[in-house]
């Protein structure tokens, strides 16, 4: 998988990227459960390793005048451990069964939206890595600007969505998460990492070109996991975007979404600075949008399955990799 860009032919088992977990990682079977349709079957794994609860926290974001909400789950021990920032798609952070009752996500305002409501896939990903040790923080955009409905699809034009844009206002947020997390004695600031997904991963790839240019000594993220973006003009600061750490860039190749197309164009002209490498770019032939959300529609697509599973055995060893900043 080394190299720019790498093209899944239809058939590629995923065991090819199987890993063997070392001894300690006792939850890791309970998070394939989870990314498993037809999870009934394990009941007892869910029952014997339940997530650590999530302790919602507020931090500032970089924009200097939004105060956002966050849900932050540790993992066992004291660290001082790596973390990783979690950005929500356009749909928003909550589960689809209450998010439509949602607005406003704010300290002493009852909403049903919550850290006890985060969607299935948010889930699952927070289950992937507090397994590997990391600390995870899922940072909520759009609830404390009134918005936790999220959006739906092809509303990218819509003016309420200005106001939480993934060009000027979410990589902002992105970065008050990284100077909270890097102030904090559990925190390893050395190996703070990013994922993101659709909206969000435009914010990602936004957020890993303005760091590029950041002054010696200023906190960054040590490397990003970029889901399905949208690579067009609307969504990216750049067309020709600098990166200076990792990123992994995960496409599905009959997105309906977005175009993976313009994403490959984009990327095959990155900047590269500080020596970094290539950005890593796989494209899932067949897989959709949202092609790992755990959910029964989602994972109904053969294709989608392949590309999570993929995904699983793939991310953690090679995040694990990753240098830490100097």
């Amino acid at each position: 998988m080394t190299g720019l860009c790498t093209v899944l032919p239809a058939m590629t088992s995923p065991a090819r990227y199987s890993m063997t977990p070392p001894p300690h990682m006792r939850w890791l079977f309970f998070v394939l459960a989870i990314f498993m349709v037809g999870v009934q079957s394990r009941p007892s794994l869910a029952q014997t390793a339940p997530l650590p609860p999530a302790q919602t926290v507020r931090f500032p974001s970089a924009d200097g005048r939004t105060d956002l909400t966050g849900y932050l789950f540790s993992p066992s021990g004291a660290g001082p451990h790596p973390a990783i920032v979690m950005l929500h798609g356009r749909a928003g952070l909550y589960s689809g069964r209450v998010s439509s009752q949602c607005t406003l996500v704010a300290p002493g305002i009852p909403s049903p939206c919550d850290g006890d409501t985060l969607s299935q896939r948010h889930l699952a990903w927070t289950a992937y890595w507090i397994a590997r040790g990391y600390l995870v923080l899922h940072v909520d955009s759009f609830g404390p600007r009134g918005v936790a409905h999220g959006f739906g699809r092809h509303t990218h034009g819509a003016p309420d969505r200005d106001e939480v844009n993934e060009l000027t206002v979410r990589p902002l947020d992105a970065e008050g998460a990284l100077a909270w997390l890097a102030a904090r004695q559990e925190v390893n600031p050395a190996r703070i990492m990013l994922q993101g997904w659709s909206n969000g991963a435009s914010t990602a790839l936004n957020v890993m070109q303005r760091q590029a240019d950041r002054a010696a000594g200023s906190p960054a993220f040590a490397a990003a996991l970029v889901f399905y973006p949208g690579c067009g003009r609307q969504a990216l600061l750049s067309r020709t975007p600098a990166l200076d750490r990792p990123v992994q860039v995960l496409l599905g190749g009959a997105d309906e979404e977005v175009s993976p197309t313009t994403c490959q164009r984009v990327l095959q002209r990155v900047l590269r600075i500080r020596q970094a490498r290539a950005p890593v770019v796989t494209v899932y032939p067949g897989a959709t949008h949202d092609f790992d959300d755990p959910g029964r529609a989602r994972q109904a697509i053969g294709a989608n399955r392949q590309a999570r599973e993929d995904a699983l055995a793939r991310l953690g060893d090679w995040l694990d990799r990753v240098p830490s900043l100097p």
